[in-house]
């Protein structure tokens, strides 16, 4: 039998989270850090576009910014395990600042090539790979195994706050600064996070648990090391293939058609109601944070986190195919709702789950299933919509997804529900 784990046995309290001074102060950080991660997109994808007007280049923006998670978060996730993931976020922050930094100085001295912004959109990925692994580490090491849950959702509700700031805060700094002023500004906007990690009495040091003996540079070996070790533990598992199967499928894909959607709707300006459909999903994840942390009313078990996925499924057919702009803003809703609802359910597990010294490590295989595979899932889509059209592709592959969902759940309940709420 799998030595599961859960959320804890203390009754959780509303915003327990926030009630902690260094969860506190690290979600704070996170939510500018987004912020800021989101503005550089607003500031350089404008710029790029009014430069190049290169599709081939707006592809490869969004292609460079998941698959550094799909080819190195194991490697960042060893980082954590065996080094201060403190120190591991500031490098990350400090990478984030440099290319915002040089994206200011190509800008002003009006020197920017294609591989110039190649190069650093890549880093900028990268940056968002050495950060993902060690925060989760380091948010385990601030509130501990029993309000984890709580304090994931919160990251999660942090993280989109400032998605949905990015956008305006990026816009407003193109009107106030410009576009080379406002990025050198941007650099600014990461600090907060990078100086208070300095001194936060959080990472190994302070730990109870036995510091895991350094090993060398993890590599493809101790990758297949780690899936050994897991593949025993039918709950990480489980909430691994959940994040890939929805991930590869669908995952976040469906944004780039959204203006396409926008028009067959008939809304008339698709610009303004473009950013009423991305805004409703974001909404609906942060109502979801807000919702579960004052009424925790879902079991935080493998079966609950794939029911979510199968709503969640359900709300983006809905989406697909309804000829209404109201009922496709409602079903956007519903499915930010749902899915920061299982995402954080399954996070939390795979890392209660996970043993403490490959913790990090881990937490970077869930990652490249979570993150990394959505490099593929605009491809999916993007055949299938050139196939038979957007609407009926999306349907079709959110259609598949929950007929893969519903096969995983059949094939692994019996193992799965030996995890029980306490």
């Amino acid at each position: 039998m799998d030595d599961v784990k859960t959320s804890g046995s203390e009754k959780p309290k509303s915003f327990i989270a926030l009630r902690h001074p260094g969860a506190r102060m690290y979600l704070i950080g996170a939510g500018l850090a987004m912020m800021a991660d989101f503005v550089e997109h607003v500031i350089t994808y404008w710029v790029l576009w009014n430069k190049f007007e290169s599709q081939w280049l707006n592809g490869f923006a969004t292609f460079s910014h998941w698959i550094p998670f799909l080819m190195f978060s194991f490697w960042a996730g060893w980082l954590a395990d065996r080094f201060d993931p403190r120190r591991v976020i500031q490098c990350g922050m400090c990478l984030f600042m440099f290319v915002s930094f040089a994206w200011g100085i190509l800008f002003y001295l009006d020197i920017l090539e294609m591989w110039h912004a190649c190069v650093l959109l890549v880093l900028h990925g990268m940056a968002g790979v050495l950060w993902s692994p060690a925060g989760q580490v380091l948010v385990h090491d601030i509130v501990g195994g029993a309000q984890l849950q709580s304090a994931i959702r919160m990251l999660a509700t942090s993280r989109t706050l400032g998605l949905l700031l990015g956008p305006a805060v990026g816009s407003g700094l193109m009107i106030i600064m410009g576009p080379t002023w406002g990025i050198f500004f941007n650099v600014l906007i990461y600090l907060p996070l990078t100086l208070w990690l300095w001194r936060a009495p959080y990472g190994p040091g302070f730990r109870k648990e036995l510091k895991p003996a350094r090993r060398g540079l993890g590599g493809f070996g101790e990758a297949v090391k780690t899936i050994r070790t897991i593949s025993g533990n039918s709950i990480i598992v489980s909430m691994t293939l959940l994040a890939a199967a929805t991930s590869f499928l669908v995952g976040n894909a469906y944004q780039a058609f959204v203006p396409k959607f926008a028009i067959d709707l008939g809304a008339g300006d698709a610009g303004i109601f473009y950013g009423l459909l991305l805004s409703a999903n974001a909404a609906g994840a942060v109502i979801a944070g807000v919702v579960l942390e004052t009424r925790d009313f879902l079991k935080n078990t493998p079966k609950t986190a794939y029911i979510l996925a199968l709503l969640w499924c359900l709300s983006m057919g809905v989406f697909a195919l309804t000829p209404s702009y109201g009922i496709a803003w409602t079903a956007l809703f519903f499915a930010g709702f749902l899915n920061l609802a299982y995402n954080s359910i399954s996070r939390t597990l795979t890392q209660l789950n996970a043993p403490t010294e490959i913790r990090g490590q881990v937490i970077g295989v869930y990652n490249m299933a979570d993150l990394g595979l959505r490099s593929f899932s605009g491809l999916v889509l993007g055949f299938a919509g050139s196939m038979m059209g957007i609407h009926i592709g999306l349907s079709l592959t959110t259609g598949l997804l929950m007929v893969t969902l519903l096969v995983l759940l059949v094939v692994l309940g019996p193992k799965i529900t030996t995890a029980k709420e306490t």
